[in-house]
């Protein structure tokens, strides 16, 4: 990942609805969730709820999956991998034990 990349990924992050959304499709895993069904459960208005998923979509962090007639959107975890090795690319200058408990944090058993 880029700088540039990185940037759109953390504005993308930097909004509430859409940090909610981006949370919400990380608890739901890889079955992802309709739009309509996203913004019920986060109480927002079905069209602001789409321009949000657009950001976050062009941002790498979630992607628009074809499920029969509907789209479903899941988080993308590449991309939010990507953002978080960039973040913690240039970390500990050298000693490694030190980013230990961020990695360990971050780690996930599922």
């Amino acid at each position: 990942m880029d700088k540039t990349a990185a940037l759109a990924a953390l504005s993308a992050l930097g909004q509430d609805t859409r940090l909610e959304v981006f949370r919400l499709l990380v608890r739901v895993g890889s079955d992802g969730l309709a739009a309509g069904e996203i913004a019920e459960r986060l109480g927002a208005v079905q069209n602001t709820m789409s321009n949000h998923l657009k950001v976050l979509d062009h941002a790498g962090l979630v992607r628009a999956e074809r499920d029969g007639r509907s789209i479903r959107y899941v988080a993308d975890m590449t991309g939010f991998r990507d953002l978080l090795a960039f973040l913690m690319e240039d970390c500990c200058n050298g000693r490694p034990e030190l980013c230990r408990p961020v990695i360990d944090a971050i780690a996930c058993a599922c």
